[in-house]
């Protein structure tokens, strides 16, 4: 390594801890403009503490620009770390890189995590990771946790389940005659995404809390 390369190195590594989150963001985006393996694993580490929004996404943009071979191993142990932020972004970072090798590690307990972030990380990697043939395992998974959280959370199911495709629609079905009204309203809510993508979520929502408090299961007439 020249005497050049291994002094911007060095101020990439400083710049990724600094103070400053704009030079935190600068620092990312010249790791993804010039792809740097040496930096990988900062880059990864840094993505488990990274409080600004905008910089965690430089972090993963910047992760995107290497080998799927080099970084998703590391990511995948980050999966398995008890510190949920790095959970949610490893896991978001794996969804952006597509790389179903990674697969193995989207559990049904990391499905059903309890923060919901890392739940709502672990739904979008999921649909994008999941091999052919395993949707509608998923599916059934993923219905497990209709009704779960506030609306944030419950749109995110919502999308995670309408981007399986037809295959969804049986575990849907059977959550509909749940003994929970939430997890019924959820699912007729995500039925009807499915069938009108232009309805919206809150509409579908309140039309669905409405079939469920008149006793209905939003499967009449289908």
């Amino acid at each position: 390594m020249t005497q050049a390369k291994q002094d911007t190195e060095r101020r990439v590594l400083r710049g990724l801890d600094s103070d400053s989150a704009s030079i935190r963001l600068q620092s990312a985006l010249a790791v993804g403009t010039a792809p740097d393996p040496a930096v990988i694993g900062k880059l990864v580490s840094r993505c488990a503490i990274e409080p600004e929004f905008h910089v965690r996404e430089m972090l993963t943009w910047a992760l995107t620009r290497h080998p799927a071979s080099t970084t998703v191993p590391l990511l995948v142990d980050e999966v398995r770390s008890e510190r949920a932020q790095a959970r949610s972004q490893a896991l978001h970072t794996l969804s952006k890189i597509g790389d179903r090798q990674a697969w193995p590690v989207i559990t049904a307990a990391l499905l059903s995590d309890a923060d919901d972030e890392v739940a709502r990380s672990a739904w979008r990697a999921a649909v994008v990771l999941v091999p052919d043939g395993a949707e509608h395992e998923l599916a059934v998974v993923l219905a497990t946790q209709l009704g779960r959280g506030g609306r944030e959370t419950q749109l995110s199911l919502s999308r995670a389940l309408i981007a399986l495709g037809e295959v969804m629609l049986p575990a849907l079905g059977a959550a509909t005659t749940n003994g929970d009204p939430r997890v019924r309203a959820h699912a007729v809510a995500t039925e009807r995404l499915w069938r009108d993508p232009d309805a919206g979520f809150g509409f579908a929502m309140e039309e669905a809390k409405r079939v469920v408090a008149l006793g209905g299961t939003g499967q009449e007439g289908r």
